[in-house]
């Protein structure tokens, strides 16, 4: 099921779950959103350095900004969707990144194709582990049942079952140790309970759009739940065993990757139909062009923040009157985290007597470089989701890409002015195309199409990946629609220390959809 081939049942189990993990580097410590702060987002970063960052050559620019670039054109078939290609590229300020990515085609009939980003806070550990293991919750929350029972035969019986997922990914996306064992069992138990008749899965007669709307919203949730169950199993049992926190050697454990937390906006493309769930602060914006040759940007996602007064209000709506000066502050919840929803962030959602006895056991978790103390006015959890907002558009012709972004890139460039940038790129890069003669062209005709298409071209364009054409113009921008080299120099030289004053981690998929020049 989980890597090609390989034989889950059981003890050999074991050996394939690196497949269906994935890999991912240990967790370092705490990050800007769990830090109190005044004011909105938009003023969090400095408009330019302050500082004098060494001059780079353009050589190494590109080295810095192509370093994590990667595109793949997918199969002009129905396998497509409607997605034809994709475009990807990640730029990390903190130090390990937090940001996370993931691309993959559904491999069983119908499956679609599923797209990600993950911006993680506190430290990497659960933008991570959410990266590997959510697009396998999706793919159990759409199996029909008949496919998950066939599943379960197999790995009970030991013998070897084909993949749900072909990963599309970076060589260096899913790298370092994991936890496989605790992790498939979690999923086990999740298609298990859907066999049993307790999935949540609606009715039977549900229309495939309310079905696949519903799956999204049960496959975060439940990985959120299994996240936070997982945690308290480790928690427990290190305090039974009397077992220290420096044992926890082989990457984060249950307890870290939960005590973290990550924001996730997941496309998901299937019979050109286009659904994206939400949980944060990371946003999907689509491209649109309209019949005379005007771009519009269509967002497709809201972000869950203080600035969302809808968002507000269901936070404060969910707690009493009496914590309403609490409950938020400073736009943050509690006065600490950003997201109104997130994965893991377990200190804002468990009880206070079950957070009590982790801090009782865990005084560490109190002080320190790696410290994520108790929120204050914690009275009446949770007060974070991970409830995903889910949006669904029938993908028209007009519908060139969808733009998937962390919020470090939205920090630094509106929506309208991205899907601008990237509508300019699309007719550089179809102008670069080779003229094709015909049998009746003359000299003169020749000489006459090459004038025209030195006129239309401004330059060659320096970017061949979407992503990185975005990623170029937010940290270089001029503000004439151009790249300043001399701002994207300091941007990209800045020390790590610095870097974080003026940009977060950024992390861009562009997914076309009914582009022309391919």
């Amino acid at each position: 099921m989980l890597g090609g081939g390989v034989n889950l049942g059981r003890r050999r189990s074991l050996r394939g779950l690196s497949l269906f993990i994935g890999r991912g580097p240990p967790s370092l410590p705490a990050c800007r959103r769990h830090h109190p702060a005044g004011g909105r987002r938009s003023s969090k970063y400095r408009a330019a350095p302050e500082v004098h960052g060494e001059h780079m050559s353009a050589p190494d620019i590109n080295n810095i900004l192509k370093a994590n670039e990667y595109s793949q054109v997918l199969p002009r078939s129905p396998a497509s969707h409607g997605a034809l290609s994709f475009h990807s590229n990640t730029l990390a300020s903190n130090q390990p990144g937090e940001d996370c990515r993931s691309s993959a085609t559904c491999l069983w009939e119908g499956g679609g194709v599923l797209f990600g980003v993950f911006d993680g806070h506190g430290g990497p550990a659960c933008a991570r582990a959410v990266s590997r293991r959510l697009f396998y919750y999706i793919a159990v929350a759409t199996l029909p049942l008949a496919t998950l029972a066939e599943l379960e035969r197999a790995v009970d019986e030991g013998r070897a079952v084909p993949p749900l997922l072909e990963w599309l990914k970076h060589p260096r996306d899913h790298r370092g140790p994991n936890g496989g064992r605790v992790a498939f069992q979690s999923l086990r138990n999740y298609w298990q309970e859907r066999l049993d008749g307790n999935g949540d899965d609606g009715d039977d007669d549900q229309q495939d759009d309310s079905r696949l709307r519903c799956a999204l919203e049960n496959a975060f949730r439940r990985l959120d739940y299994d996240l936070s169950v997982e945690a308290q199993v480790h928690a427990s049992a290190c305090s039974q065993r009397g077992r220290s926190p420096a044992e926890e050697s082989n990457g984060p454990s249950p307890l870290r990757v939960a005590l973290s937390g990550c924001t996730a906006c997941v496309a998901h493309v299937q019979d050109g139909i286009l659904h994206v769930a939400n949980l944060g602060d990371s946003r999907a914006v689509l491209g649109v062009q309209e019949a005379d040759g005007r771009w519009t940007a269509v967002g497709l996602t809201n972000d869950h923040t203080a600035d969302n007064p809808d968002e507000l209000q269901r936070v404060l709506g969910a707690h009493p009157p009496s914590e309403r000066r609490t409950a938020v502050r400073h736009h943050r919840l509690l006065g600490l985290l950003l997201p109104f929803r997130a994965f893991g962030d377990v200190r804002f959602k468990w009880r206070p007597e079950t957070l009590a006895r982790l801090y009782e056991t865990r005084p560490d978790l109190r002080e320190g470089a790696r410290a994520l103390p108790p929120p204050p006015h914690y009275l009446t959890p949770p007060y974070l989701s991970a409830e995903p907002e889910v949006t669904r558009r029938r993908i028209l012709p007009s519908d060139k890409f969808v733009v998937l972004a962390s919020d470090g890139l939205w920090e630094l460039m509106h929506r309208h002015t991205a899907i601008q940038r990237l509508a300019e790129h699309l007719k550089d890069l179809r102008e670069q195309k080779p003229i094709i003669t015909s049998a009746g062209m003359t000299l003169a005709d020749l000489r006459r199409l090459l004038l025209e298409r030195k006129g239309r071209v401004r330059s060659d364009p320096e970017d061949q990946n979407s992503a990185t054409h975005l990623l170029r113009h937010a940290l270089g921008d001029d503000g004439y629609g151009g790249v300043a080299t001399s701002r994207l120099s300091k941007m990209l030289s800045l020390p790590p220390e610095v870097a974080r004053r003026y940009r977060d981690d950024i992390t861009i998929t562009v997914i076309h959809l009914n582009e022309p020049h391919l």
